[in-house]
């Protein structure tokens, strides 16, 4: 009896211990396994930051005229760096604002072949005079991000106006794919856009430090005309208008910057679109390429600026498309800024463009986008496309009914907060800083700052010499990290998740050197002020 009952007690024994090791061996696994650690090397400079933006597109328009209350708070949201009482952001603190400089479409109403939510108007009348209370509510938000602290401003168009096109609309219904812009109207174009310039700050106190004449010159939805203001363009006639555009601007003392040719896609940036369109980067800025070289022309930065539409999947092309791009930008010692992005029908890892989302999904989605935009591609700017939306996720806020007018009410998004990690705290002038990763064994992870299904880490540098480390961690489970910057400074985490107050939430302060736990699918950034 005595040995069948300790033969049984061995045996309970023995599965006690197994499970008890096992159960260990999770726990220490997940526990106390020694976290990933980065290192900030703060001597490593890398591209400068410029700043973080979105546009005025379409919607703010509407919203632009709606009570002051609701536009205030909107500006808030967007424009901000202000916290509450508990130290959470207010806003996203966005410092640069694109204004969509108008064509007249909606002068034309329905003859315009434009839909009406994207139809725009034109300060230019058709007697050739200046109408400057034209775009009323794109102005407002202006004047909202101006009081905000925003200080970089930048124009652009889709199309000529239409008293200078030559089907005579915003949109290259029934042509073919050079400039919608007749051969007489160039001087007309770039004195209009001369005169914007001037009327603007005259009449609104508002400087566009940059202003981008054609948009999406090799995009193919331009060619065949849209529902859309737009026109296709080749590289010479890019040459041509941006030539006359800078001796314009040289000869009135205008001191804004044009920008160039915001390529819908980053392969138009690099190589060959067509016979007339496409390596934007070699066309423009090399100097055996006479027919297109502008590098030479007033007024025009070394600088190309494009979108990275199209380019963002399949998932394992993503970093090499920026590397490319990043060698021919650096062969030819050209800077590049990303000017627009939203999500379009080969986003199918998040559902497509369809129906806005609120949630993180989306928002880490674009983030790791940013990701691989400032870290392969280097860009000195990254910029959202439209600020407000209807039902689709092309906005960082969503007009609840899209109603193009009515008063109505707008929410936010996770994809506003996270863009925030970056935009709120990396600051204009701010530097890049080089990261090394180290894993479990002190080991250099090569590339380990990248890591598209796990954690994603970037540093920076304010011009007040605050230090800034912004996480992303796409993965479905907890990540623990450790940083260290050789500071012996104290760093305050902001977080941003789907949980509801999870909107650059302030979070208690930690020391350099502490173990740091990144929640899954969230974004972190800690922010460590000089001493």
């Amino acid at each position: 009896m005595f040995e069948t009952y300790f033969s049984e007690m061995k045996t309970i024994c023995i599965k006690y211990i197994a499970i008890s090791c096992i159960l260990f061996a999770n726990i220490n696994n997940s526990l106390f396994a020694q976290p990933i650690s980065y290192k900030i090397n703060t001597k490593e400079t890398l591209q400068r930051i410029d700043g973080f933006g979105a546009s005025d597109a379409w919607t703010i328009q509407f919203v632009g005229l709606w009570p002051k209350a609701k536009t205030e708070k909107i500006a808030d949201w967007l424009f901000s760096t202000k916290n509450d009482e508990h130290g959470n952001p207010k806003g996203i603190g966005l410092s640069i604002w694109r204004f969509n400089l108008g064509a007249g479409s909606a002068e034309q109403g329905d003859s315009s072949h434009i839909d009406f939510g994207t139809r725009t108007d034109c300060f230019l009348q058709k007697d050739g005079s200046y109408n400057w209370n034209k775009q009323a509510g794109q102005r407002n938000f202006l004047h909202l991000a101006k009081e905000r602290g925003v200080k970089i401003f930048l124009a652009f168009l889709n199309s000529p106006p239409v008293y200078f096109t030559q089907n005579g609309w915003a949109t290259n219904t029934g042509r073919n794919g050079t400039y919608n812009l007749r051969s007489d109207a160039y001087p007309h174009f770039v004195s209009f856009l001369a005169n914007i310039v001037e009327g603007l700050n005259k009449h609104d106190g508002i400087h566009f430090s940059y202003l981008s004449p054609v948009n999406e010159p090799d995009g193919t939805w331009n060619w065949l005309g849209s529902n859309q203001e737009g026109s296709p363009a080749t590289n010479k006639e890019i040459a041509k208008l941006t030539r006359m555009l800078g001796n314009e601007f040289h000869k009135r003392g205008i001191k804004t910057k044009i920008l160039i040719d915001e390529s819908s896609n980053y392969w138009s940036l690099y190589k060959p679109s067509d016979q007339q369109r496409g390596r934007a980067i070699q066309a423009f800025f090399n100097k055996n390429n006479t027919d297109t070289y502008i590098g030479d022309v007033p007024n025009v930065p070394r600088m190309v600026v494009g979108h990275s539409y199209w380019t963002n999947t399949p998932l394992d092309s993503l970093r090499q498309i920026r590397r490319t791009l990043n060698d021919s930008l650096n062969k030819y010692k050209v800077g590049f800024w990303q000017t627009e992005l939203c999500i379009m029908s080969n986003d199918k890892e998040i559902g497509c463009g369809e129906v806005f989302d609120r949630t993180m999904k989306t928002a880490l989605y674009v983030g790791r986008v940013i990701h691989h935009d400032l870290v392969y591609a280097h860009a000195s700017s990254w910029q959202w496309w439209r600020a407000i939306v209807g039902n689709y996720k092309d906005g960082l806020l969503s007009e609840q009914d899209d109603s193009h007018g009515k008063d109505d009410n707008v929410v936010d998004s996770k994809l506003l907060w996270l863009f925030g990690n970056y935009s709120r705290f990396v600051r204009p002038g701010a530097t890049r800083l080089a990261t090394t990763v180290f894993d479990q064994a002190n080991r250099i992870i090569p590339e380990g700052d990248t890591d598209p299904h796990g954690l994603m880490c970037t540093a920076f540098r304010n011009k007040n010499k605050e230090l800034i480390f912004v996480v992303l961690n796409y993965a479905d489970t907890d990540k623990q990290i450790v940083f260290n910057a050789n500071t012996n400074r104290k760093w305050t985490p902001y977080i941003t998740s789907d949980k509801e107050k999870d909107n650059l939430r302030k979070l208690e302060n930690i020391n350099e050197g502490s173990i740091f736990t990144i929640p899954a699918r969230s974004a972190v950034t800690f922010v460590s002020k000089q001493r």
